[in-house]
């Protein structure tokens, strides 16, 4: 499978393709407003980037108990009833009066819930498509997020504007609300992808046979850690820009855009292996200049050029599939996007750290040259790529 019209032919493609756009747009147009209530209540880099991107953190706790579920649990209605979840709780953070702690209590109910929805999202795209199809339509995916960030970079901008970051909160637990009838009415009815009780037990069980084989720990911290430090650059545009911060956001998502349009797209398979490595580094690279803190027009080039690195996760997960059994995929795909984002609330937390005791630009340069060395450091062992899948 190598065209998009091939793809989208494909029963069931379009509602997920759907389904996960518009929680992207939810999740990005509500993320930027509650970044920027947090910021405008307590004047805190810190705790801005961790309303914006702190929500993952959670994820710790849910891929440590609630991972199993993702292959356990129908499809449809996980998918349905986690956005409809999200939905509530982002209206709930809209209420007048709600103290930023209660803000952040939502934050990491609603981050525990999350943890299962990459394991069942991608877990469902892996059964609806070939697996030579997986890696054009996990791209597609990609750039769908991309899009949906500009332009709710750009909406979330204008609705903070207009109606202010409470307001903004409430359009964005509109789009879950959409996210979960798509899910509901257009997708099919399907069982869960395994059978089992769902248990912290399994999933630490199934965690420590994934985690048990070299190739795959390598490939999961060149998914996690590069990935969540320059997260933690973006997690303080905010800060470092307050007026321009959406621009900046948006200029980001045009980028990753690119790459996941041109890697999904037009690499060959023989190129995968050998580009990933320098797309993390293009990743990074960029945001050294942040150092010199440039005139806008030059910070808006760097981020977009350094986003177009996002895309080495495309190569890295068609690696970790390589490598995964098909029973454990929606399992081994949650751990991967819990483990991200994950890793992303954390960098958002060093960064907001380093920049309290420094400067915005400061900490961006910081987050940005430990991506690099991290790169380096893992080198080696992702040199030899596997040629079949290695048993659990």
């Amino acid at each position: 499978m190598r065209t998009y019209s091939e793809l989208f032919r494909t029963p069931e493609f379009t509602p997920l393709f759907l389904t996960s756009a518009a929680q992207v747009a939810a999740q990005t147009v509500s993320g930027l407003a509650l970044g920027t209530m947090v910021y405008d209540r307590t004047g805190s880099p810190l705790l801005s980037s961790l309303a914006m991107f702190g929500q993952p953190l959670a994820q710790l706790i849910g891929a440590t108990t609630l991972l199993s579920a993702a292959d356990r649990l129908p499809p449809r209605a996980a998918l349905a009833g986690l956005a409809l979840l999200f939905g509530l709780g982002t209206a709930a953070q809209a209420v007048p009066g709600m103290p930023v702690w209660g803000v952040f209590v939502l934050i990491l109910g609603l981050g525990m819930a999350a943890s299962l929805g990459g394991g069942v999202r991608y877990g469902l795209l892996n059964e609806v498509l070939e697996r030579d199809g997986y890696l054009l339509g996990r791209s597609v995916l990609n750039m769908s997020a991309g899009t949906m960030q500009i332009v709710g970079f750009a909406l979330g901008g204008a609705l903070v504007a207009a109606l202010s970051a409470r307001g903004t909160l409430l359009a964005g637990a509109v789009l879950y609300a959409g996210a979960a009838a798509v899910a509901r009415f257009g997708l099919t009815r399907r069982p869960p992808r395994a059978s089992g009780r769902v248990s912290a037990t399994e999933t630490w069980r199934n965690n420590a046979r994934l985690w048990s084989s070299r190739p795959r720990r390598y490939v999961y911290l060149a998914l996690w850690v590069p990935n969540g430090l320059i997260v933690g650059c973006e997690s303080l545009f905010v800060p470092y820009d307050p007026e321009h911060a959406g621009t900046l956001f948006a200029f980001g998502a045009v980028g990753m855009l690119a790459g996941d349009t041109l890697t999904g797209r037009f690499v060959p398979p023989r190129w995968r292996a050998r580009l990933d490595a320098p797309l993390r580094l293009l990743l990074a690279a960029p945001f050294l200049v942040f150092a010199l803190e440039p005139a806008l027009p030059f910070a808006l080039a760097a981020v977009a050029v350094g986003a177009f690195g996002y895309s080495a996760t495309l190569l890295l997960q068609d690696r970790l599939m390589a490598l995964t059994p098909d029973e454990l995929s929606g399992h081994a795909l949650g751990l991967h996007s819990s483990g991200m984002l994950a890793m992303q609330g954390v960098g958002a937390a060093l960064a907001g750290a380093v920049a309290e005791w420094t400067s915005p630009s400061t900490a961006i340069t910081v987050m940005a040259a430990a991506s690099v060395a991290v790169t380096f450091a893992l080198a080696p062992g992702l040199r030899v790529r596997p040629a079949a899948t290695t048993p659990a």
